[in-house]
């Protein structure tokens, strides 16, 4: 049995150690809103915080993680009220949606982590992020306004888009 501290509820985990955590939340715990890309932790799509830190619960296994606080995008803001969810609300930011839980706990640990980010501090955490819509200008703006500095101008978020 592994124990799995997830959003501030200790689970008791009957599984294989070395099963990717991604696997353990959606299929053992139902947290769905953790969302399958690639499975070699290249896209984003299933990040999660451990510890404070962004990962890629593809690639993280159940071992890794066991013992150590999770938080998954159910987790962030229980009510959509995590400054980075309202901002990703009010940027408009998702087309058709599915990378955007990983690109939100991108965001929040970047955030944590440097409070009032440059935009290329953004681009550059944001770039292991993959979005097939393209969104990424809007990404980088939700992540400005969500750190309450102001965009420079449009130019700083069209170059997001050139890069990713």
């Amino acid at each position: 049995m592994l124990d799995l501290l997830v959003n501030g509820t200790r689970h008791s985990l009957d599984a294989d150690p070395d099963m990717p955590l991604l696997w353990a939340l959606r299929d053992l715990l139902g947290l769905r809103g953790t969302k399958f890309g690639c499975g070699i932790g290249a896209c984003g799509a299933c990040t999660v915080h451990l510890d404070g830190q962004a990962v890629r619960s593809c690639i993280t296994t159940v071992q890794d993680a066991a013992g150590k606080p999770v938080v998954t995008i159910e987790g962030l803001g229980v009510h959509g009220d995590h400054p980075v969810q309202r901002a990703w609300k009010a940027a408009n930011v998702p087309q058709c949606g599915y990378c955007q839980p990983g690109q939100i706990m991108q965001a929040a640990a970047l955030l944590k982590e440097t409070p009032k980010p440059t935009g290329q501090q953004i681009v550059d955490a944001m770039m292991g992020n993959i979005c097939r819509c393209g969104t990424y200008p809007r990404v980088l703006q939700a992540a400005l306004k969500a750190a309450g500095v102001p965009v420079a101008n449009k130019t700083e978020v069209i170059s997001y888009a050139k890069l990713a």
